[in-house]
């Protein structure tokens, strides 16, 4: 029996389930031949037959017709009974919290370690829902710069993570650190806390989060559900303001993401040039048209819609100024995603885990469906389309030779049934495997 196989060994049998909570398989002396029942190809939208994918270090060196006799110096693992896919990505995720009724309390009572413990679990769980790939689209003390360096090192199990770090917003903004509390503790919140007022302030807030090591900027630029603020969708940036954002943020190699309910604040980052859209809850037509000309991305977020309109019939479950936005705001975005997507807007996979739960993401896939879109399509969303938004659309996103090994199984073909993407039984990242039942 090769390492491999004594290894996969333990894990069927139950000895090795905590462990790979904190390392990965060690499938990496040499190649690794993944044979695989039936292959989807994500470009053609259809499922192949039998294939066997070869793996050397980190990347997918072939993919081969059938299942041919593997060397005896290989790792194989054995997939023959699943479909396999490349890993998923979530471009709208918030790894270091998960919602609940306590939150706005736990922003006085979590320690930075207790953030930072938990923001380790939820990459985890990501992980194992078949998410390879997330942004993460605002944290707080900079968690989820830690988790990704620490995932990066080998020191914890996640998946690849491209952070905002701490999202902007403008005093009394959807994204104010301080909105809402009460006016002694309030103090003052400035560019490095992510609160800017000006053109002046912009600059010094995105110079800010590129030493603090983000990848991307991420900006509130209209009300939000969660913030304790009367609005939920009044615009919060002057334009310029976001061009100063977006201007600086291009000198940094950085994207800009838009949080964004309201027409009027959408309208704005739109023109601005930001790179994509987050919820995007009341778009109309001309919004819609103007995303099409300018090849702006849409990340429609659909899964913590539904939560907070759920949530909001809880009697106590959020604050009163905050379950009336929930239960405008939340149940329009899946009828928002369906007309986008109609009209031809680009679109990328997001969720906002964090406000929903996390190891829940690919709800996603369902509800986008629901709304019109097809299975290979929603797929597409979460495999090329997100490669594409990040840029690393030669890198990610296929099972394909010379792309990164991040490889998924399921039991069934998705492309008939979208929820067998909530059934995970594989998952490798940069040719590791990390969960294998």
């Amino acid at each position: 029996m090769n390492s491999a196989s004594y290894w996969l060994s333990l894990t069927r049998s139950g000895l090795m389930v905590g462990l790979l909570s904190v390392v990965s398989l060690p499938l990496m002396a040499g190649e690794t031949w993944v044979r695989c029942g039936s292959l989807v190809d994500v470009v053609e939208g259809r499922t192949l037959g039998g294939h066997t994918v070869v793996v050397r270090e980190q990347r997918i060196d072939d993919v081969r017709s059938g299942h041919p006799d593997a060397p005896d110096d290989v790792d194989l693992v054995d997939l023959s009974g699943l479909v396999c896919l490349p890993g998923l990505m979530d471009m709208h995720t918030h790894l270091s919290s998960e919602f609940n009724p306590q939150a706005y309390v736990q922003r006085f009572t979590l320690n930075e370690a207790d953030i930072a413990l938990r923001g380790a679990n939820f990459a985890r769980i990501t992980l194992e829902a078949g998410f390879t790939t997330v942004r993460d689209l605002g944290d707080s003390f900079n968690v989820s710069v830690a988790l990704r360096e620490a995932i990066n090192s080998g020191q914890i199990v996640g998946p690849r993570i491209f952070t905002s770090a701490k999202s902007l917003a403008t005093t009394g903004g959807h994204a104010d650190p301080t909105n809402g509390w009460r006016r002694d503790l309030m103090g003052d919140p400035g560019p490095a806390e992510g609160v800017i007022n000006s053109a002046e302030d912009a600059r010094q807030a995105v110079r800010q989060r590129y030493k603090d090591g983000a990848d991307l900027i991420k900006i509130t630029a209209t009300g939000g559900v969660l913030s304790v603020a009367r609005s939920g969708q009044n615009p919060q940036f002057l334009i310029e303001e976001i061009e100063e954002i977006v201007r600086i943020a291009r000198d940094y190699d950085m994207h800009v993401a838009a949080h964004a309910h309201g027409t009027k604040g959408m309208r704005r980052a739109i023109l601005a040039g930001v790179h994509s859209i987050e919820h995007g809850t009341y778009m109309d037509d001309e919004v819609l048209a103007l995303m099409v000309e300018r090849g702006t991305w849409y990340v429609p977020t659909i899964s913590a819609g539904r939560f907070v309109a759920d949530k909001a019939e809880i009697d106590g479950y959020f604050p009163p100024i905050v379950a009336a936005k929930a239960a405008e705001i939340g149940p329009l975005i899946q009828d928002t995603f369906g007309r986008a997507q109609a009209a031809g807007v680009r679109i990328a996979f997001g969720t906002d885990c964090g406000v929903c739960p996390h190891g829940s993401n690919a709800r996603e896939f369902e509800y986008m469906v629901e709304a019109g879109m097809s299975p290979a399509n929603a797929l597409r969303s979460a495999t090329l389309n997100s490669a594409e938004l990040l840029g690393l659309e030669e890198e990610l996103g296929r099972i394909q030779a010379g792309f990164i090994a991040d490889i998924i199984a399921v039991p069934g073909d998705p492309l008939e049934d979208v929820s067998q993407l909530s059934d995970i039984r594989l998952v490798m990242r940069d040719g590791q495997v990390y969960l294998h039942r």
